[in-house]
């Protein structure tokens, strides 16, 4: 038989197979390589073999991801370097993201523009309340495995809930006096929608720089689109755009045809990569 993990507890998991549910051991090989939630498996009395993957993220441990929502919101506010960051994470393991605004419903005009202007011809943007029960238009793009991901206290497992009319995620109370949310999330399991699977994955908050541990820093650019034609106007190939006079980057940032935003995102993710090879 074959199946979907849908949680794991130690060496215990729950598999869904024809919309029956098991609790399972993993057994043989499976028991020592490792298996995941998300991963489709074989199994008779146990699991006993993992099928191939799409991939695999280790932190937080999930596996075949299809699409990723990044959550932000006007409060906290947002950290678009951790944005950016899940972005090229995105296109290394070859997952479709979406940028969700949640929280809409307190959202100024300025704060709404400065995020589509920044990010519209970068990735799809979402705008939801939770609060008000507004979140139609990520149920109408959940495919495959979904998860969310973003800062502490921007609603994620608020989302989950609404999405489900029920509290199958616990909520932490929000601190107003610092604007930041206690983790509340610390197992990973998958929640059955009609056209796929939805995650809390509350660990992507907490993303650094293992995400491109095998990233060249001298490739970072190629993972910023809106970058694309300003590179070629670069006098030198071998330029990492961080302020000579003959960088078409930095001219197209100077002419307003890149994001100043996107723009230092890039000088900082540039920097901790730089820095991590030193050691």
């Amino acid at each position: 038989m074959q199946g979907i993990v849908l949680s794991k507890n130690a060496n215990l998991f729950t598999i869904e197979s024809d919309d029956k549910i098991y609790k399972l051991n993993a057994s043989g090989k499976t028991k020592f390589s490792g298996v995941y939630v998300g991963d489709n498996v074989e199994f008779d009395e146990n699991i006993t073999k993992v099928l191939t993957r799409k991939n695999l993220i280790i932190r937080p441990p999930l596996a075949n991801l299809n699409k990723l929502f990044i959550v932000i919101s006007p409060k906290p506010k947002p950290d678009y370097v951790l944005v950016d960051k899940i972005l090229i994470y995105c296109t290394l393991n070859d997952i479709i993201p979406f940028l969700v605004i949640n929280k809409e419903d307190i959202a100024s005009n300025e704060f709404l523009e400065e995020i589509y202007k920044t990010y519209k011809d970068i990735v799809k943007i979402i705008k939801v309340s939770a609060k008000n029960n507004n979140i139609l238009e990520i149920e109408q793009n959940i495919s495959g495995i979904c998860a969310l991901a973003g800062q502490s206290a921007v609603g994620k497992s608020s989302i989950i809930n609404a999405i489900y009319n029920d509290e199958l995620a616990e909520i932490g109370e929000l601190s107003k006096k610092i604007e930041r949310g206690k983790q509340t999330t610390r197992l990973v399991t998958l929640y059955k929608l009609k056209e796929g699977y939805l995650a809390d994955t509350a660990g992507f908050s907490m993303l650094d720089l293992s995400f491109v541990s095998n990233l060249d820093y001298r490739e970072l650019s190629s993972y910023y689109p809106d970058f694309l034609e300003g590179r070629a106007k670069c006098k030198y190939r071998s330029c990492l755009h961080e302020g000579a006079n003959d960088c078409g980057v930095l001219q197209e940032v100077k002419n307003g045809e890149i994001s100043k935003l996107r723009y230092q995102n890039y000088l900082k993710i540039l920097e901790e990569l730089k820095n991590s090879k030193k050691y």
